[in-house]
């Protein structure tokens, strides 16, 4: 039997559905006007970059155990530079101070601003769900921020690779974000 056009859309329909509830949806993002990304290129190309990983939505698994287990899943979904995650500080402060922060159960009212100057409050959430706050920071600078909100059940589901991926996507997006619009004949 030959199917027609119309009775394979509502297929296409449903598995476009399913496809997306597998997806994490990244929202909350917002940028500021510092952002650069030729910036973030040429500090972590090749170079440790640091990220902070602040509270544990799997309580069955210790702080310790799920940084251990997260650092290969972040590095593994990486964003385009040759970086590599570390949570190593540096014996002395670099100037300026290039990190991204991953806050899990972020208080609702707690800014990127206030992550960068290295304020971490958290609220309880049912246990399978969670949310994420990202924040790139130069500095006590926020320079891009973002958040979702997603279910795993431990470090090592697959979603969690997913999440990353995204949420790097839109923390340190390649493209320019900001140009001015230039009157005619190219005059600003």
């Amino acid at each position: 039997m030959r199917r027609t056009p119309k009775s394979i859309a509502p297929l296409l329909l449903l598995s476009g559905l399913i496809l997306g509830c597998t997806q994490p949806v990244i929202g909350g993002f917002d940028y500021a006007p510092q952002y650069d990304f030729s910036e973030f290129f040429m500090v972590a190309d090749g170079n440790p970059f640091r990220v902070i990983v602040s509270g544990n939505p799997f309580p069955g698994v210790s702080d310790d155990e799920e940084k251990r287990q997260l650092l290969p899943i972040m590095q593994a979904n990486r964003p385009r530079p040759r970086l590599t995650f570390t949570y190593a500080m540096p014996i002395e402060e670099p100037h300026p101070n290039y990190r991204v922060i991953i806050v899990f159960n972020v208080a609702n009212d707690l800014s990127a601003a206030r992550v960068c100057a290295g304020e971490f409050r958290h609220k309880v959430v049912p246990p399978g769900r969670f949310d994420v706050f990202g924040v790139y920071c130069r500095n006590d600078l926020a320079l891009s921020q973002a958040v979702t909100s997603m279910t795993a059940s431990s470090p090592e589901d697959p979603r969690m690779g997913q999440m990353f991926r995204q949420l790097f996507l839109v923390l340190f997006p390649d493209y320019p974000l900001f140009r001015q619009t230039r009157g005619p004949f190219l005059m600003r």
